[in-house]
């Protein structure tokens, strides 16, 4: 029996064939289900899916309760960034607090050096000794972009076989095994969100529609009062809740006057991205100072990386592309690759990306007016 690896089972496809294809290679697979939500209806039909597949395999299977930390790390960051006037991306905070230090956690109490789970990516170590995780091999299913905050610690114990097929591929595998969950299609929603609803899950949660205040435009212009913060986000154009006889779009959200920035399509495209919390993944941990690096990178999870140069200056990391992009949207991460699609690091938009160019009394006026 080959060396002991925790699997991180979510009761779905990738998941299912990742495990397989480690008991093939001869690895002895422990497979672990996460509770994050209490075990609610649709985490106990996932949980029964996960130990299905266990069983079908014979291989251990466990389920592991972090609902707690689930709740104050992700669940609460969530909430904390829509009230901060941010668009967040709870995934990539999720991926790095939650499912990593669960499993690793989980795998050092049994003694497995190990942990795997079903995403698409693969993990490298880079000419300069820093590992990292590059695009996987299908192509058209890459998860690196929700990965882009994992540790070097972490990355060193991590095993991804998904990361060598493409999705077509891994659903015949599944087929061809006669896997339970061979036909069970995706999940597309955040796992506590499952109908979409942000708002209604932000009511229900205590939080409320965030800070009210008044909709202006890039002259200052007073447009009228909104639904509350946390009903927008940067390039909305529908459900502002009113009409203004022309198109308009959010630019920015200001969580301190309350006030909501609109403004015409070309007003929401951006060179200049500011970023906090950055994690240089692929590169050494300080970035030097005022040397660019050239890259690519991609500002939304479902968008083609585009060329841009990343530095270090005044204390911040900061992106310059070559071509503006649309709707940079605070809370969203940002993910730079090199040319063989390997992620370089990986941070957070922060609210000072909307001014950077725009430093005039007549755009901050929308903000304070």
């Amino acid at each position: 029996m080959g060396e002991r690896v925790v699997i991180g089972m979510s009761g779905g496809v990738d998941s299912a064939v990742s495990a397989l294809l480690l008991k093939r290679s001869g690895y002895a697979v422990h497979g672990a289900f996460m509770v994050t939500r209490g075990m609610d209806e649709r985490e106990q039909a996932a949980a029964q899916d996960a130990r299905a597949v266990c069983t079908a395999m014979e291989i251990p299977f466990d389920t592991v309760d972090f609902t707690t930390a689930f709740r104050r790390e992700v669940v609460d960051y969530f909430t904390r960034s829509y009230l901060a006037g941010e668009t967040p991306n709870p995934c990539v905070v999720c991926n790095r607090r939650i499912k990593w230090a669960a499993l690793l956690g989980f795998a050092d109490r049994i003694g497995a050096p190990y942990v795997a789970t079903g995403h698409y990516a693969r993990v490298e170590r880079l000419e300069n000794g820093r590992l990292t995780v590059a695009m996987a091999n299908g192509g058209r299913k890459d998860q690196t972009y929700a990965l882009c905050g994992l540790s070097q610690e972490q990355l060193a114990r991590t095993l991804m076989p998904a990361g060598q097929y493409s999705k077509e591929q891994i659903r015949q595998i599944a087929e061809q095994a006669r896997l339970p969950v061979a036909a069970k299609p995706d999940s597309q929603d955040i796992c506590f969100i499952p109908d979409g609803d942000y708002v209604g899950f932000l009511r229900r949660s205590g939080a409320g529609d965030g800070k009210m205040g008044r909709f202006t435009d890039t002259s200052g212009a007073d447009l009228g009062a909104h639904l509350g913060l946390c009903h927008y986000t940067v390039g909305q154009r529908k459900g502002l809740g009113r009409s203004f006889g022309r198109p308009l779009y959010v630019c920015a959200l200001d969580p301190e006057s309350g006030n909501v920035l609109l403004g015409e399509n070309e007003e929401l495209f951006r060179t200049r991205v500011v970023l906090r919390d950055f994690n240089a993944m692929g590169l050494p941990p300080e970035l030097p100072a005022e040397e660019p690096i050239a890259c690519t990178g991609k500002i939304r999870y479902n968008q083609q990386a585009a060329p841009c140069r990343i530095f270090r200056a005044e204390g911040r990391v900061t992106a310059e592309f070559d071509c503006p992009q649309r709707a940079v949207t605070p809370g969203q991460a940002a993910v730079f690759y090199d040319d063989g699609g390997r992620v370089l690091g990986g941070g957070t938009i922060a609210r000072e990306s909307f001014f950077e160019h725009n430093e005039s009394d007549r755009l901050r006026s929308g903000f304070h007016a």
